[in-house]
């Protein structure tokens, strides 16, 4: 993982929205899609943005996975303000801190499960890169179908490659994008117990966005945005 000489865990959240809004121009028009948006994650922490399609929870995913910068306030991951950071630098903190899972998969159709999985770690140049890939793939229960191409899975077995993918490396973050969105009701069940058992197993921090109130429900903490504003929060007691 990156060294973040500046996060000190006594002290901070590993994830820090601190009074965020953006706006994008739309035909010469501002358009805002979060007002003064506060929110903090820690490891550990399994939290869902929920609300309607609109709302501003893909564009916080985005601020949070350092894909985007606020027009005001901040993000911070591991202490680091991410508009601070220059290019290199800001490259670095994604690819060694932060997990992406998208709705879609996002899977490299001519690579092998495997190979996809094992590519982060390739671009880090990491050592044992194979066997790593093939543990986090026996971890998701995955390891069978190695070698077949995404083609030749299922929309939840791509999935649970996907999330492999997104663990490998070591992230202290995840951020997931509808993962259950194009999958049924019970493979979106599996899908988020894997989820619950990263936060569980490896301690990372899952900020997960979606419409379903079912799948809100898995999480810890339940965010509802509104309009860019955070309507309400609320902690779900264990069941």
């Amino acid at each position: 993982m990156a060294a973040l000489s500046s996060y000190d865990p006594k002290s901070m959240a590993f994830l820090e929205v601190r009074n965020v809004t953006k706006l994008y121009q739309t035909d010469g028009a501002p358009v805002l899609a979060l007002q003064n948006v506060s929110l903090e994650l820690d490891t550990g922490d399994f939290v869902a943005l929920a609300g309607r399609s609109g709302c501003g929870k893909s564009t916080l995913l985005n601020l949070c996975g350092a894909m985007d910068f606020p027009t005001s306030g901040e993000v911070a991951i591991g202490g680091q303000v991410t508009s601070r950071l220059p290019d290199a630098e800001l490259t670095r903190l994604r690819r060694e801190n932060v997990g992406f899972i998208f709705q879609s998969f996002q899977l490299l159709h001519t690579l092998t499960a495997v190979e996809n999985v094992e590519l982060p770690l390739l671009l880090s140049r990491r050592k044992n890169a194979r066997r790593t890939a093939l543990d986090r793939l026996r971890w998701v229960e995955m390891e069978q179908l190695a070698d077949r191409l995404p083609h030749q899975l299922s929309g939840g077995e791509q999935q649970r490659v996907a999330i492999a993918r997104a663990l490998v490396h070591g992230p202290r973050l995840v951020v997931a994008d509808e993962p259950t969105g194009n999958l049924d009701i019970a493979t979106g069940e599996v899908v988020l117990d894997v989820l619950r058992r990263a936060v569980r197993g490896f301690g990372v921090a899952v900020l997960m966005a979606t419409h379903s109130p079912e799948s809100a429900a898995a999480a810890d903490r339940i965010v509802r945005l509104s309009d860019g504003r955070v309507e309400h929060a609320r902690v779900l007691l264990p069941t």
